[in-house]
């Protein structure tokens, strides 16, 4: 969206990805703030913006890349739970309410923020249509910069 040319330099995780760019073998790095948050508030690493649509709770100070200049830029890395397709609708209904409530408890709520994730709750439904818009998304960034698999 940027116009910006980067080398991927693939990683077995963040760990020595964050090692290497705390010691300068790299010069920037996409990473979520869970690994990455430790690293800036010790004052490693320098935090340039957040890649979600909206300001993170877990750092409000820190602009969206958007803001940062790249208008409609959103890269979200979540997590979700997943049951088998043939699941009874009554076990996926119990499921998504409890946890729904155990997302709303605000210690629950605090300790997410404070690990750098913003907890979103819902229902199953919402959480379908999500995944569906980013497999299309995806798939679609994947084919406009020609990314192969290799």
């Amino acid at each position: 969206m940027a116009g910006v040319s980067m080398t991927h330099v693939p990683y077995k995780g963040s760990a020595p990805a964050l090692a290497d760019l705390a010691g300068g073998q790299v010069s920037v790095m996409f990473d979520t703030m869970l690994s990455a948050m430790p690293q800036v508030k010790s004052g490693r690493l320098k935090a340039l913006a957040v890649t979600t649509a909206q300001r993170s709770g877990a750092a409000p100070d820190l602009p969206t890349v958007a803001e940062s200049g790249v208008p409609g830029y959103e890269a979200v890395a979540w997590s979700g739970l997943l049951a088998p397709a043939r699941t009874p609708p009554e076990i996926v209904t119990k499921l998504n309410t409890e946890i729904n409530a155990i997302l709303s408890q605000p210690d629950v709520r605090k300790r997410f923020l404070n690990d750098g994730a913003d907890p979103v709750g819902g229902s199953a439904e919402q959480f379908s249509a999500h995944i569906n818009k980013d497999v299309q998304k995806w798939a679609n960034v994947a084919r406009v910069s020609g990314a192969k698999v290799d």
